[in-house]
């Protein structure tokens, strides 16, 4: 009787430990980190920016800003700490592409469905008050159902893709149109609630 090799399984290590790691200085965290949330870091950088060899420099920029953050910073939940840190990174390599050539992103798709929301004028920036704005868009987020936060944060934040946003609810490309246009719809309410006219 022939005896088979048990194959081991490499499970992602917890975000608590993973953090240690970093308190700890020790190198590990950043293997451990890049194990556990390369795909979906390599994802947000890509709905960005749709060039591998950038979306790989993002990612190595997001290893090097955790590493420099961690300590002081502990962040409460690892992956949107990382999720913010890529964003960022992404975006500031957006924009110095975006000056050279265009880029087809889905950054630019989805912000172009908010369009109605931001007006163009050069003289709104005196009567604009960003932090006010983005406390109310903020609040009316989190006022939202659970579902509506993730379809909202994956489309305008995390700029996934419709057909990506459906696969991660299960939910048909059509539902997640009309979830989205409903919370267009509660938005411009909200905001013109607020007195920003829309």
């Amino acid at each position: 009787m022939e005896v088979r090799e048990k194959k081991t399984v490499k499970l992602p290590m917890d975000d608590a430990n993973i953090i240690e790691l970093y308190f700890k200085r020790d190198e590990k965290a950043i293997e451990e980190t890049d194990f556990k949330y390369r795909k979906y870091l390599f994802s947000v950088a890509y709905n960005l920016l749709h060039e591998k060899l950038d979306c790989d420099e993002c990612l190595n920029d997001t290893y090097l800003a955790a590493w420099n953050a961690m300590p002081p910073s502990r962040p409460n939940v690892l992956k949107a700490f990382l999720t913010v840190i890529t964003r960022k990174i992404a975006i500031k390599r957006y924009h110095t592409k975006h000056i050279q050539r265009v880029i087809p992103s889905e950054m630019t798709v989805s912000l172009s469905e908010l369009e109605d929301f931001v007006s163009g004028d050069e003289d709104v920036g005196s009567d604009f008050d960003a932090d006010r704005l983005g406390r109310v868009i903020s609040d009316f987020v989190r006022s939202l159902s659970e579902r509506r936060q993730f379809i909202f944060l994956s489309r305008y934040y995390v700029s996934d893709t419709i057909d990506t946003i459906a696969k991660n609810l299960s939910l048909s490309r059509s539902m997640i149109n009309k979830e989205l246009a409903a919370i267009r719809t509660a938005l411009k309410e909200k905001l013109e609630s607020e007195g920003y006219s829309v």
